[in-house]
């Protein structure tokens, strides 16, 4: 069972957060340093999704860890793909690297079951801990009543507002998201108002 306590690693500027959850980092959006004092014991790194700013430093976190990179099967070719990746719009490239396991709705890794729901792109994925009512979310949603772009490559808005119903429908205290700052309680009022504002404006 994954542990209930995540760390929050911020991004800088426009890079995504990252947190730590136990072994498992998710997103890889802060440089190895940030990592350092827990990069032992990390042994996996799990992607909601690959745009450019969650997958900056994926590689050399890759490569510092020895952890397996695990990313949903449609959103596995961002990792070597600019167009998917959006990396050109960051002035970078894609990391270059495969994926070591490809995830899909429904799976666990080390106590979090991975949920597909794509809307931001076709793959984007939310991992949520029921013992603890833990989801961390990407860009699916923010704590302020947000929700990921669906412009972009591989965005949908009716695939998005399906995935804020999913999220909707279970329990959620802590919200933890690719921007902004997490909520430890009461993370279900966040997800409603956001499938509020996206029902209501898009």
């Amino acid at each position: 069972m994954s542990t209930t306590k995540v760390r929050l690693l911020p991004g800088v500027g426009f890079y995504a957060n990252a947190y730590l959850a136990g072994p498992v980092l998710f997103d890889a959006g802060v440089s190895p340093v940030s990592i350092e004092p827990y990069r032992t014991g990390i042994t996996h790194i799990i992607i909601t999704h690959a745009h450019f700013d969650h997958i900056v430093y994926l590689a050399h976190l890759a490569r510092y860890t020895g952890a397996m990179v695990c990313i949903h099967a449609l959103d596995a070719e961002g990792l070597i793909s600019d167009r998917e990746s959006l990396a050109m719009n960051f002035g970078g490239h894609a990391p270059g690297i495969q994926a070591d396991r490809i995830v899909h709705d429904g799976d666990t890794i080390e106590g979090w079951t991975v949920l597909h729901t794509p809307g931001h792109t076709k793959g984007s994925i939310c991992l949520y801990d029921l013992e603890s009512e833990t989801l961390i979310s990407g860009d699916t949603v923010f704590t302020d009543g947000g929700f990921g772009r669906y412009d972009f490559f591989g965005g949908s808005r009716e695939a998005l507002t399906e995935s804020l119903e999913r999220l909707s429908s279970i329990p959620v205290e802590g919200l933890y998201p690719g921007h902004g700052l997490p909520v430890i309680s009461g993370g279900s009022r966040h997800i409603s108002a956001a499938l509020q504002m996206i029902e209501r404006f898009g």
